[in-house]
């Protein structure tokens, strides 16, 4: 996601960093290609016109032109503007307050991925709330798509309406309330039927279910992928019925990105989550300041963090990290690591949050870094026996043909695997030899292999 917009912008602001000085033509061209940018990722263009008339007030000043580093000054100027955008530091959190059974409406039209966010948002109050949650399906029009949602709830572990047929979105909606009522819940998730195209009949319908529920929040479930035509969407859904926040599916694909940009300005209303996945823990609170970090190639550190504490075991971790220093690590610790290095998901969307690798973006690619590769590395040391994770310098020839065919790999990637092993094991021992007055004293090229770590330091 904002893969071409954040490469493009970045080439910008490449060029703003290597003058030393800029005037009022520097910051004008600039933003004119920074308005190219934006639309070419599909922003509207009401947002477009209003982001450059922003950026242009702050950057053609006194404080920008004269300051140390002017370059620098207007990518900071971006960076605020776009968080204002996208709707201000700070993610906008599902609201709440609201007495039990607290409703929540999911609108959208057809193949948004409203009944997947269902599924998703059931799974995240009952294991992060604690809640009690009943899903509801009020599509009538979709065949099996209240069968799909009661899947979706057992995976989710959570109870769903039973189904009864011949009822109407409306008489479903209001049976929901009443069992929600009388049996304790917490939140009931209403998933509305979509439609290929927004009509009056699917209006109607959804202004009928919300006057009959009075949700605290009606989410609107956008799919990032179809670009402008999900600002149409959200325009006509929010003059229609009210919308009070913005849920945006399919965010990890290669979408241009705009409809992200153009949502809080269109609309008024916040974007609220994003999914990130098919899996069902795929949905994510939306920061807006973390998002212009990453479109302006600044990273989101906090993100990681997040994302690692909330996938990788801690205990787990430090036992690694407890034998990594005493230079025990074998290939059965390696593959606990690739385990908990694939909880993280992509390899690409991990690298994508530290600051600067868009840089290297192409030569990421071109290394093929995937979870597939791990995979893979996993599959090849789940074929060794016990005794060759322990001790790897026993696999010779006969051994590496059977681990390749048994992990359906190449003795080539199994030497590869070997290999790898090899040099992490070699840099554990230096570290372990050095300790950390030698690891300060020496820097980073003591724990290179020899002839690296001793060229001559540039004058």
């Amino acid at each position: 996601m904002f893969e071409a917009l954040s490469d493009k912008l970045n080439g910008v602001f490449d060029r703003l960093r290597s003058r030393g000085t800029l005037n009022e033509m520097d910051v004008a061209e600039a933003l004119r290609e920074v308005r190219l940018a934006l639309l070419d990722a599909d922003v509207a263009l009401p947002v477009v016109r209003d982001f450059i008339t922003k950026v242009r007030d702050r950057a053609i000043g006194v404080e920008v032109l004269q300051s140390v580093s002017p370059g620098q000054q207007v990518i900071k100027i971006v960076n605020d503007v776009m968080i204002e955008q996208l709707g201000g530091v700070g993610a906008v959190p599902i609201n709440l307050n609201a007495a039990a059974p607290v409703p929540i409406l999911l609108v959208g039209l057809q193949g948004s991925g409203k009944t997947t966010t269902a599924g998703k948002l059931a799974l995240r109050f009952r294991e992060r709330l604690k809640k009690k949650i009943l899903l509801a399906s009020l599509d009538t029009q979709r065949p099996a798509a209240q069968l799909q949602l009661q899947q979706l709830a057992e995976q989710a572990r959570v109870p769903s309406l039973p189904i009864i047929a011949g009822q109407t979105p409306v008489q479903i909606a209001q049976r929901a309330m009443d069992t929600a009522r009388r049996e304790g819940y917490d939140i009931v998730l209403l998933d509305t039927a979509g439609r290929l195209a927004i009509d009056e009949a699917l209006m109607a319908e959804v202004k009928e279910i919300r006057a009959a529920t009075n949700p605290a929040e009606t989410l609107l479930v956008v799919d990032a992928m179809t670009g402008q035509d999900a600002v149409n969407t959200a325009k006509a859904f929010n003059d229609a019925v009210g919308v009070t926040g913005i849920v945006m599916t399919r965010m990890d694909g290669d979408a241009r990105g705009g409809a992200a940009l153009s949502m809080r300005a269109i609309t008024g209303a916040p974007i609220k989550l994003v999914g990130v996945g098919e899996k069902q823990d795929a949905l994510e609170d939306f920061h807006p300041e973390r998002v212009a970090g990453r479109i302006l190639g600044m990273g989101d550190i906090v993100g990681l963090v997040e994302k690692a504490s909330e996938t990788i075991d801690q205990a787990e971790a430090e036992k690694l990290a407890a034998k990594m220093m005493r230079g025990k690590f074998d290939l059965e610790d390696f593959a606990q690591q690739l385990k908990q290095i694939q909880k993280m998901g992509s390899l690409s969307g991990i690298l994508g949050m530290l600051p600067g690798v868009g840089k290297i973006k192409q030569q990421l690619e071109n290394a093929d870094l995937d979870t597939k590769i791990l995979k893979r590395q996993a599959a090849i040391i789940a074929s060794m026996t016990m005794k060759e994770r322990r001790v790897p310098d026993i696999i010779k020839a006969s051994r590496k043909k059977r681990i390749a065919a048994g992990s359906g790999t190449s003795v080539q990637e199994v030497n590869k695997l070997l290999k790898q092993f090899d040099e992490m094991t070699t840099v554990m021992k230096r570290m372990n030899k050095l300790g950390q007055k030698g690891l300060m004293r020496n820097g980073l090229s003591a724990l290179m292999p020899k002839g690296m770590g001793q060229q001559r330091r540039p004058f």
